[in-house]
Parts: structure tokens; sequence; C-alpha cells
């Protein structure tokens, strides 16, 4: 059997999950924020645990057009749901619609969880109303300009959600972004990494795994696990091919540091628990003390942003005092995400590249520059 899948993304994330899902084994076409591909289930359960940067893997039961509500109940009890959904399986609907003639999301939800149990009483020989006691079957009805796409969500929990996140502070950066903003560089584990604001320890903690090759997924749950189609040993093979592929034994030169010594605290309680806490050296520290001793480094970084006015001269001060230690260090690269917009003027340098990026409702860019390697 070969389904079709989507992996949901951040906008302006796309090419990186799209070469994951490429490094894979599979073959992509990409939409805005989202990667779609063919593969058989075995595909549900690698990219769950693999992919590192997309928000959540959905299986496409149908796609079609509909312009009424009756149109909307015949092509979804048209569809196989028997095949995915088990007899005791729970199916709750969500919903969204945008510029199509079926704009009542409530309705929507209400017709496509109908025709789904009608379809599934039919076919699994059940009198009555479904049980649903079973497992989790996530069905989203989403309906762009009269196509209505029907997919169940395989991951449940965010794939941001890694498992090891037990402190966080006031504006966490979600383990998928910090995953990107890695994958934006061209690190490489055996160079030095440092995030000198590095809060709950989210960047330093993706490159360690990154750095190992550890799935992100590894140490944590999903849905499709239960699935009656989702054998056990689909999630055997997926989970031992992680294993198999890790690099444990890799050394890594990453630190983060950060002003507040609570945070450092948080920090190597969230690495701990990532089991990483030997690989990432915490210390607290203002980034104006930073030292660097070696060459052909990286700073990544998703400093204090400054939206308040009070905070700008505060912040403006920070991005500085980074330019300035920097400006000693020419073989290292540098890449800060953030949304202040006089952030070159304060770091003292035009950035070599910068991409658009949304960190959750907020419109940042992602400052790059490019160190100039030198032969240690």
């Amino acid at each position: 059997m070969k389904v079709k899948l989507i992996a949901t993304t951040a906008m302006g994330l796309e090419s990186i999950v799209a070469q994951e899902v490429r490094d894979l084994g599979y073959d992509v076409e990409v939409e805005n924020g989202k990667v779609i591909f063919e593969a058989d289930p075995s595909a549900i359960a690698r990219t769950n645990l693999w992919l590192r940067v997309a928000d959540r893997v959905r299986l496409v039961v149908g796609e079609f057009n509909a312009f009424s509500f009756d149109e909307l109940f015949e092509k979804t009890k048209a569809l196989p749901w028997e095949n995915f959904i088990d007899e005791e399986g729970q199916f709750p609907v969500s919903g969204k619609s945008h510029k199509s003639k079926l704009f009542s999301v409530s309705d929507c939800q209400a017709i496509v969880k109908k025709a789904i149990a009608e379809r599934l009483k039919l076919k699994h020989g059940v009198a009555g109303n479904m049980p649903e006691t079973g497992s989790l079957y996530k069905v989203e009805v989403a309906i762009l300009k009269d196509k209505v796409t029907l997919t169940l969500d395989t991951s449940g929990a965010g794939l941001h959600k890694r498992g090891y996140r037990v402190g966080q502070g006031e504006a966490p950066l979600k383990e998928t972004l910090a995953a990107a903003l890695v994958k934006l560089t061209n690190w490489r584990p055996d160079e030095p990494f440092i995030d000198p604001f590095c809060g709950s320890g989210t960047i330093a903690i993706e490159a360690a795994l990154i750095g190992q090759n550890i799935a992100p997924g590894f140490n944590r749950e999903f849905d499709s696990e239960s699935w009656g189609f989702m054998t056990q040993k689909i999630w055997d093979d997926a989970f031992n091919e992680a294993e198999e592929l890790a690099e444990y034994d890799r050394e890594l030169d990453i630190t983060g540091s950060d002003i507040d010594h609570k945070m450092i605290e948080i920090s190597k309680a969230n690495a701990l628990e990532a089991g990483l806490a030997d690989l990432i050296d915490f210390k607290q520290m203002q980034v104006s003390d930073l030292s660097i001793n070696k060459n052909n480094g990286y700073i990544v970084a998703n400093p204090p942003y400054g939206q308040r006015i009070s905070e700008e001269d505060e912040v403006s001060e920070l991005y500085s005092q980074l330019g300035e230690v920097m400006q000693n260090h020419p073989s290292w690269s540098v890449y800060i995400l953030t949304s202040f917009k006089n952030f070159e003027r304060s770091y003292g340098e035009k950035a070599t590249k910068k991409r658009k990026l949304f960190n959750g409702f907020i419109e940042t860019d992602y400052y790059q520059y490019f160190g100039k390697k030198v032969r240690d």
C-alpha cells in the first residue's frame, strides 16, 4: 500500500523540510507550508522520527472539489476510511476553510464526521454508533478555494515537542525553528559552536542532536504508533534504524551562555533530559565576556529582540557588544535571528545574507555573516 503524506512546516522553511524528506529517500513536491510525497507506510514512522524542522506529518485520505454540503458528504463517504481507522478508533474532526463556498467550519466538521461514521459502520459491520473507544485518529478537513483535503494526523503532539524540555523562559524558541537555524548554516560537527544568548538551551541542544545524528523523535511517542495498519515491525524497524545511525561517540564542541543564571540551570536540566548533558558546556556569562580561542567556529543565536521601546537601547548595546567581540574573530561565521530593524547598525557590519523567517507570529530576519576560514 502506498500512502500520500504531507509534512507541514512554517513558512520559509519548506526547502529545509523538503531536503530532509529527500534525505530519507522520498521524492517530494513543495507548496507553501507543506512538503508532499508518496511512500509506503514505513515513511510515516521514519519521517516522524527524523524530520527536525517539520511541524507534523499528515496522511492524505482524499482530495476533491465540493461546492455543497451534499457533495462534501457523499465524496467523504466514498473514501476508504476503513483502510486506516480501526473499528474502535476515535476520529474527532477539526477543520478550516478559506475562500470557499463551504465556509461554515463547524458544519463541515459535522458533515465529515457523519460521513466517516456511515462509511465505517457499513465496512466494519457496526450497528448503531461507532464505539470510538480505541486509538486516536485525528481527522482534519481543510478547504481552500473549494478544494477539500481530508487528512489524518500521524504525529499527535507537534514534532517540535521532542520530550526534553523540562523548563523554559518567557519566549522559548520552538525546537523545530532552532533546528532550522542550525541547518541553515554550514556548521559541521567537528567545528566549535556557540550560542551566547542560549536561554533554555534549545539551539545548543538541537545542534548536539544534529552533530551526533540522533533522530529528534527518538524519545517521544506518536499517535500513529497505535494504528492497526502501522504494524509493530514498522515501528521497530524505524527505531532500530535510528539507533544504528546515531553517532553517540562523536565528540562535539558546543557552548551555550546566558547572562541569567536561572536560564543556565534550565538549559542544563533540558540537556540532561535529552541525554546530552556531557556534550554541551553551559555557563553564565555576559556577551561582552565571550571568550573564543579557536578558529573556524559558528555563532548561532536568537537574542532578545527589544520589542518594547524601553528595551531598544539595551538590546542595541547587546548587539554592539557581540559585534565588537566578533571583529577579532574573522574566521567565525555568525547567524543571528531577530526582529530588531537596526540590527546591522548596532552590530557594526552589514550581513552577507538575510533570510526572512517567522518566530511564531513575529516576522524576523536571519542575519548571516560568513567567516573566512583559516587553516589551524
